[in-house]
């Protein structure tokens, strides 16, 4: 479980295991308090309710400060992208900071920075959003930016160079001219057969610089309109005066059609798959082994990642302690359960000392798999990630932006905000016994991809199994 507190090991790994869980919950017009209590949790308010042009609003009173935490989740990813138009999803991250009809380019971040708070957003595979954090007094402020943006963005020939150019830099920094830059994308491409998960976040440069102002216009259109977006709102306000606020910004923002729906059908895979890849930029090499599983929020998951937790969660965690202090054949492991709405991937990583035989690091790592698969875990094992879970779910919810972006999520992911509720009692109900059948069930020889990363010095051939 890991929520949105991500492993960030050497700061070369992958993000690995947002906790979600829970019952549905769906949406209704009205506000509905929340009425579920987590098992042995926090309890967090909320209310739901939806605008007449469909965009759907949580909000969660929070007293302890007097600050407000706005998220705008937009229920759109690169998984939306199509053959030959990648990365406008990410393009367009950059582009809501371009101005809009009455902000001018770049004010949003300055009229928030200068009121004391903080701003940004962030693109994944299966959404978009766009978060503030500002004093209580500048709530109006926040929600008029927002709702100007998703009103009347400025597309322009100009914004769209200016932001096609960036992307495309910052491509070059993270991924082309980035030690293991590449693992993740070739990783990707080569695990998912189906083309919403198969090509990643960041897109191609020829997809980049073929964009025209009309793609771009018209992705705006399609997938920027208030019938596919939930607003959260996490911190010192009254609900009811809140509400008027944000019918007041955004009830007259036009709905749009419903976006076409994404195919996240992924055939089963029935033999491994792997390659071997020089990386300029690495000093050491670098093992992933992935199988793709199950979407979130479905009880195989819940299992899955409890055993990512129980074989990669920290020094006392079962392949730290085999292979970094028992071996001493790597400097680091990471692994686990990605979240996503579609198949998602279990993942084990392992950054290996120089020298050493990747075909034995490898042998190690399946016969602990193997070890789930014939004698299972233990009770004690369970419990002290339970325990864990608890902890870090305390921590994070204890920060509004984290609880509005949680929020956000779990209604765009699930269509249930509430989940930030029950999580903890979906954890609570997976046994010893469901987690050695999903090790047997998923992470078999055939379903799994394997990538070896070399520095291109001492580039080797993937070992032959």
């Amino acid at each position: 479980m890991r929520h949105f507190n991500f492993r960030r090991t050497l700061g070369l790994f992958l993000a690995l295991g947002i906790a979600v869980a829970g019952t549905a919950g769906a949406t209704q017009t009205g506000q509905t308090p929340s009425d579920a209590a987590p098992a042995r949790g926090m309890q967090i308010p909320i209310q739901q309710l939806t605008l007449k042009n469909g965009l759907r609003v949580v909000l969660s009173e929070d007293h302890a400060a007097p600050t407000v935490s706005l998220c705008v989740t937009f229920d759109v990813g690169s998984r939306n992208e199509q053959p030959g138009h990648t990365g406008f999803a990410h393009l367009f991250e950059h582009m809501m900071f371009q101005g809009s009809q009455n902000v001018g380019k770049g004010e949003h971040l300055i009229l928030v920075r200068v009121n004391g708070g903080d701003v940004n957003g962030t693109t994944s595979n299966d959404s978009t959003n766009y978060y503030e954090r500002v004093p209580a007094n500048q709530l109006d402020m926040a929600l008029f930016l927002e709702a100007d943006r998703m009103r009347a963005l400025r597309v322009t020939q100009a914004n769209l160079d200016n932001q096609r150019s960036t992307v495309q830099e910052e491509r070059r920094l993270r991924m082309d001219n980035q030690a293991y830059g590449k693992t993740g994308e070739i990783l990707g491409d080569l695990a998912y057969d189906n083309f919403a998960y198969k090509h990643s976040t960041m897109g191609s440069m020829a997809d980049l610089n073929a964009a025209s102002l009309e793609d771009v216009a018209q992705f705006f259109k399609t997938y920027y309109a208030p019938n596919n977006a939930v607003l959260t709102l996490v911190g010192d306000f009254k609900s009811s005066e809140a509400t008027e606020k944000i019918k007041k910004y955004f009830e007259d923002i036009p709905e749009q059609p419903a976006p076409p729906p994404v195919d996240m059908a992924e055939p089963a895979q029935t033999k491994e798959r792997r390659t071997a890849i020089e990386d300029s930029f690495a000093r050491l090499p670098r093992l992933d082994v992935v199988y793709k599983t199950v979407p979130g929020n479905t009880p195989d998951w819940y299992a899955l990642d409890m055993l990512g937790d129980i074989l990669f969660g920290g020094p006392s965690s079962r392949l730290y302690q085999k292979l970094v202090k028992e071996k001493a054949v790597a400097l680091q492991v990471a692994g686990g359960i990605d979240v996503r709405r579609g198949t998602a991937l279990f993942q084990a990583l392992a950054m290996m000392k120089p020298g050493q035989d990747a075909a034995e690091v490898e042998k190690l790592i399946y016969e602990e798999f193997e070890r789930v698969k014939t004698d299972g875990v233990t009770t004690a094992e369970l419990e002290k990630i339970r325990i864990q879970d608890r902890l870090q779910q305390a921590e994070s919810l204890t920060n509004t932006m984290s609880r509005a972006r949680t929020l956000g999520r779990y209604a765009v992911y699930f269509h249930d905000p509430n989940l930030i509720n029950t999580t903890l009692a979906n954890y609570n109900e997976v046994t010893p016994a469901d987690i050695r059948r999903v090790a047997r069930q998923y992470l078999g020889e055939t379903q799994r991809t394997v990538v070896l990363t070399t520095p291109k010095a001492e580039a080797q051939q993937a070992p032959a199994r």
